[in-house]
């Protein structure tokens, strides 16, 4: 009933090229699962509280006098560079996580900001803003007559 030439029998060391193959496949494939594409970078939070959003944003190493905030009607911006740190001739990276280069990420709010009233302050690699909402943009409270 069972006959064992029916099935193809392999040495371990035979299928050793296959397993390699696919664990090459599987590697390209998953290599860039948790990577932050461009538009993600700075992670943010965001909440409201008494009637402002609040902006945190994690810059570890930026240089606050390098970063460009700017708002316009519902929109903040938080623009600014992430600069490669300089090695000696006898050292290299043995991993390089963070990203290098220049960043741009809007954020849209669901309301006006008082660009007037923002607030920003970094500290310990967060950047914190906060943005007032506009007053003409507040709920407006109707009197019944």
């Amino acid at each position: 009933m069972f006959n064992p030439s029916l099935w193809r029998v392999r040495r371990f060391s035979d299928a050793m090229p296959e397993m390699l193959q696919l664990q090459r496949e599987m590697n390209r494939l998953f290599s860039s699962m948790g990577q932050k594409s461009p538009q993600e970078y700075p992670a943010v939070n965001i909440w409201e509280k008494d009637g402002k959003a609040v902006v945190t944003a994690e810059l570890p190493g930026i240089d606050p006098e390098k970063l460009d905030i700017s708002v316009s009607g519902e929109t903040v911006t938080i623009a600014g560079a992430a600069l490669q740190e300089t090695f000696g001739e006898d050292e290299i990276y043995l991993r390089q996580e963070r990203g290098i280069g220049n960043f741009k990420r809007n954020i849209q709010l669901p309301f006006q900001i008082d660009a007037q009233a923002v607030e920003a302050r970094y500290e310990k690699g967060i950047l914190m803003i906060t943005l007032p909402r506009a007053k003409e943009d507040l709920p407006k409270k109707i009197k019944i007559k």
